[in-house]
């Protein structure tokens, strides 16, 4: 075991593949088959995506597993300069790779004899529910889109969580970046973002709620992973400012959309935007009293009869 934060179900095969994306850039992913697997036959299959910051070995492979108990063929994947997935600078995040990483386990699965290509879907966990969501826009071959805990990360980047960072602020952030560049170039490390409100979060008598939901995660051995540092490179982050990952989630349709939220996550807006601005078919599901992490990992609260009955229905 590589620290996967489950237990390997009794009911499922896990295997590593790698394939590349567009860029050259091979990723790394574990492929979830039914324990009574017949290859002679097409199946289902769903791409996952985990948060931005996290590793397959986390809420992509629960939710990979999870799913192929169920009958489907599932790969979880790291994102091109995470986890054991190539591409140097490592840690460095790219709106268009990170969408294209969707695009490329679509090759994949497509391309496998089990698999009918014409009954792929994605779902995406926090950051990978928007990158999913940018992906279909495109890319026909995704038929349904799953988002749990939706994040869009080129939103929260260029305005900050709730909308609350000012042009002022914005523009700040980017002289300190663009100053950061050139040490990164001179030392040839790109720095990283900060994580200190995560690890404050450990210690403070009152740390700011987000903070802490994610450092229980994150930093703590319910979710922990040494691959998944939930951080990346500081000079990642102009190019999401300048680049709408939903801008045209409208064109989905007509291919179904279900967004999954908690009653009381943080980020809930992200996914009842989304929701607003997709044409039908989509739903808007709303979990009692889950927040925003719950929803990568506590089995009890995510939804997993509804998400199969979606896709069940819908691919």
């Amino acid at each position: 075991m590589d620290n996967y934060i489950f237990e390997l179900s009794d009911k499922v095969t896990r295997t590593t593949v790698s394939y590349p994306n567009r860029f050259g850039i091979n990723l790394d992913a574990d492929l979830y088959l039914p324990k009574e697997f017949d290859a002679s036959q097409q199946h289902h299959a769903i791409l996952v995506g985990g948060p931005y910051g996290g590793t397959k070995e986390q809420a992509p492979g629960i939710y990979a597993q999870t799913m192929a108990e169920r009958g489907f063929v599932a790969l979880a994947f790291d994102p091109s300069f995470y986890g054991y997935s190539g591409g140097h600078p490592r840690f460095v995040s790219s709106p268009e790779i990170y969408v294209e990483d969707f695009s490329a386990g679509v090759d994949y699965l497509g391309t496998r004899e089990f698999v009918n290509k014409n009954q792929i879907a994605a779902i995406g966990v926090c950051g990978s529910g928007g990158f999913a969501l940018s992906a279909a826009q495109i890319d026909p071959r995704i038929k349904a889109v799953v988002t749990t805990s939706m994040y869009d990360i080129s939103r929260y980047i260029r305005n900050g969580l709730g909308d609350t960072q000012t042009e002022e602020q914005r523009k700040q952030l980017l002289d300190e970046i663009a100053e950061q560049r050139y040490e990164d170039f001179k030392t040839g490390r790109p720095v990283l973002e900060s994580r200190s409100m995560q690890l404050s979060a450990l210690t403070e008598e009152n740390p700011t709620p987000v903070a802490k939901e994610f450092a229980d995660f994150y930093l703590q051995p319910r979710g922990y992973h040494h691959n998944a540092l939930a951080q990346h490179t500081m000079s990642s982050m102009p190019a999401f400012m300048n680049f709408s990952l939903l801008n045209h989630v409208d064109d989905i349709a007509p291919r179904p959309i279900l967004l999954i939220a908690g009653e009381n996550a943080h980020s809930r807006y992200f996914s009842e935007d989304v929701y607003k601005q997709a044409k039908e078919p989509r739903e808007l599901f709303i979990v009692p009293g889950a927040n925003h992490v719950d929803l990568y990992d506590k089995v009890d609260l995510i939804p997993f009869d509804k998400i199969t009955d979606f896709l069940t229905k819908n691919v």
